[in-house]
């Protein structure tokens, strides 16, 4: 969600009057070119991609392992091959765009918080710019330094808009959907082409559908259409090289979160996790499912194994996904084996978790709180149970379900 309020503020930033705006450089930039394309897979004009290195099927077998690394958190692997590919490549923005992708995967799993990657990330998306730039100098057909254009840019405006840098994120989304809107002429040769798109089209219509007042807003941009832009994600999902797992990644939240989806999210929550058992948000997000869905055998395995993982110092594995794992545990130890032993134990550590990540107004944070005040009164242990009732009336909604329980047995148990 936080993502999709940051795109959100960008459209209407991007919608002010120009003179509003900072310049980007001396130059003046060119409008955004209007292509009315919607059902049309490969524009009359466009060219059939020989000798752009994205559609090379050698290159794409040769960088499968780092492609995998990559998505397992094996970063030192998968950038080795990415460092290889560009000593023999350093004019192309391939290489550049799979280093900056590595950085960002290393940003993801901390809710993108934490910032020591930031730098090289920039580093890799400007320079993937400026590569990408020559080859649309000479051709400006050239439909792959388009996705590179739009990729970088749009990698550069999402980390700009999450550190609140908003002229920078601004101007980096300006040119994003302007590049977007050119490579859209060359969807039907790859589906890497359709990536940008998939997302550009749900968004659009789901921002409409959730945010009335941005209509107008809207109106300045390209239509959206959201059945069109599940249907584009799930072709890129099963089809891309490049884009796949990013589509699946997308896939899944949105279906999860956006649709309320549990059992369509599942699938590919399950294949992600099980395809790549190192990257602990594939694995958090699928325990979150298993959760919701019953399913406490899975939901178990997976969160005991992120604890493992993150005692073992595995890359990736941190607060977050203790959080998760933790809060799981206590819930299934209380339910299921009824040992509240256990259960306080994994509670209080949840607790400990959200608070050196400073999620302390999460649904997992107040639920431990809430579920500590309930094992605490079951024992009779009103001093107790007052401080964790205190916490969670203190953090919760108010007229929230949690906020009135704790309102109420602090009502009825004063010093």
């Amino acid at each position: 969600m936080r993502q999709l309020l940051l795109i959100l503020g960008l459209l209407v930033y991007c919608a002010l009057p120009a003179a509003a705006q900072r310049p980007d450089s001396t130059k003046t930039p060119r409008p955004i070119r209007k292509v009315e394309l919607e059902n049309v897979d490969i524009a009359p004009g466009a060219r059939d991609g020989k000798g752009w290195l994205m559609l090379d099927k050698d290159i794409q077998l040769e960088l499968e392992g780092a492609i995998h690394n990559l998505y397992n958190f094996k970063y030192d692997k998968a950038e080795k091959q990415f460092r290889s590919l560009r000593r023999r490549y350093p004019e192309h923005p391939l290489p550049y765009l799979l280093m900056g992708l590595s950085q960002w995967w290393k940003i993801l799993p901390t809710n993108l918080q934490t910032k020591q990657y930031d730098k090289l990330l920039f580093a890799y998306m400007d320079t993937t710019v400026r590569k990408a730039e020559v080859l649309y100098e000479q051709d400006n057909k050239n439909y792959e330094a388009c996705f590179f254009l739009s990729a970088a840019y749009g990698f550069d405006a999402h980390l700009n808009a999450e550190r609140k840098n908003w002229t920078a994120a601004t101007l980096s989304s300006r040119k994003a959907l302007r590049y977007l809107q050119e490579s859209k002429e060359a969807n039907g040769l790859s589906p890497e082409f359709l990536f940008g798109q998939a997302l550009f089209n749900y968004y659009a219509v789901w921002i409409s559908e959730n945010y009335p007042l941005l209509r107008p807003v809207l109106l300045l941009f390209p239509k959206g259409n959201r059945a069109l832009g599940l249907q584009q994600l799930k072709n890129v999902a099963s089809n891309g090289f490049y884009t796949g797992l990013e589509a699946k990644y997308y896939l899944m939240r949105i279906l999860y979160t956006e649709e309320n989806n549990l059992d369509g999210a599942m699938p590919t929550a399950r294949s992600l996790a099980n395809n790549y058992p190192d990257n602990a948000y594939f694995q958090r997000f699928y325990a979150l499912l298993c959760y919701h869905q019953g399913d406490m055998i899975e939901c178990e395995r997976v969160s005991r194994e992120i604890l493992d993982k993150i005692n073992r110092g595995l890359p990736g594995y941190e607060g977050i996904s203790g959080r998760y794992a933790t809060f799981f545990l206590g819930s299934i130890v209380q339910n299921s084996y009824k040992d509240v032993v256990k259960a306080k134990d994994y509670f209080q550590r949840c607790i400990v978790f959200s608070e050196q990540t400073g999620d302390t107004n999460s649904g997992f944070y107040l639920s431990a709180n809430l579920n500590l005040g309930r094992l605490a009164d079951d024992e009779k242990d009103v001093k107790t149970a007052r401080r964790y009732y205190g916490v969670v009336a203190d953090k919760s909604e108010r007229k929230s379900p949690q906020y009135r329980e704790a309102k109420l047995y602090l009502k009825a148990h004063k010093k």
